[in-house]
């Protein structure tokens, strides 16, 4: 569980792992807000504590002409609105030092994409805001590596780090999940969390588009619980074959209550 002040986190008593989740990218206002009260609504019925996600600009794209945003201060202005609206926190990620500070004044907690984890610049900047930091660890890093991170941002003045595995690079086309780096991560004092659907991407592939396997959401997502995952990190659409971002390895709205349901079961049994 987070063991910092995180505002608005509701249900952190329950003692059950929390949850980041949202779209990829924030498509619009209206579709970004659907889906923020479809997932909290689910939420509070099950006690889990949500952040809910949304990028507001997707930096790392295969082809040139993929979608990017609908511009920053315009998708930044959803993610506070979702946050005001619904009294939840939200998070965001950032690419450069120079977005920290303006993504900062919207969310509650600043990402760190998987392939900028090293970044010692962006790293510092992010710590400075003040804001909680999650850190992606790198495909090409082991859970170990990401040690160094951590007293980065801890060294910076800013205790509220936290750690999300995303698997490690297998081959050219493919990730595979090492649940050995879970409590390795935690070893370091901070709360660990496993991204349940990057984990899954195929990056790579010869038609410039990312694939990926969602049909095996649960079963990471199940063994992450099993293992002790503080909390889980879940892209989610109500129609991800038309997702502008990251479709082909999105959880589809509709089956998120009930996965969170068997996650909440196995929470129980574990603890």
């Amino acid at each position: 569980m987070i063991n910092f002040p995180i505002d608005n986190l509701k249900h952190q008593e329950s003692g059950n792992f929390f949850l980041m989740a949202g779209p990829c990218a924030i498509e619009g206002e209206e579709i970004a807000m659907r889906i923020a009260e479809k997932i909290i609504t689910i939420t509070d019925k099950l006690e889990i504590p949500f952040i809910f996600k949304g990028s507001y600009r997707k930096a790392n794209r295969s082809k040139g002409g993929s979608f990017t945003g609908i511009g920053d201060e315009k998708a930044l202005k959803i993610l506070e609105k979702i946050g005001k609206t619904f009294n939840v926190p939200t998070v965001t990620d950032i690419h450069e030092s120079a977005e920290a500070a303006m993504a900062a004044a919207y969310v509650d907690v600043l990402q760190i994409p998987a392939f900028l984890c090293r970044q010692t610049d962006l790293l510092i900047a992010a710590a400075k805001t003040g804001k909680v930091v999650n850190v992606k660890k790198g495909q090409f890093l082991s859970a170990g590596s990401m040690k160094f991170a951590v007293e980065k941002i801890i060294e910076s003045g800013n205790i509220k780090v936290m750690l999300t595995d995303r698997g490690n690079t297998f081959g050219y086309q493919d990730l595979i999940v090492d649940y050995r780096g879970l409590p390795e991560m935690q070893s370091f004092g901070v709360p660990v969390v496993m991204d349940c659907t990057h984990s899954l991407q195929q990056p790579n592939q010869s038609s410039g588009v990312t694939g990926g396997k969602p049909e095996l959401i649960e079963t990471i997502a199940k063994a992450a619980i099993a293992v002790g995952a503080d909390g889980l990190f879940i892209e989610t659409h109500p129609d991800p074959a038309n997702a502008k971002s990251d479709g082909a390895n999105m959880l589809h709205l509709d089956l998120l209550e009930d996965l969170l349901v068997k996650l909440v079961r196995i929470r129980k049994a574990v603890i």
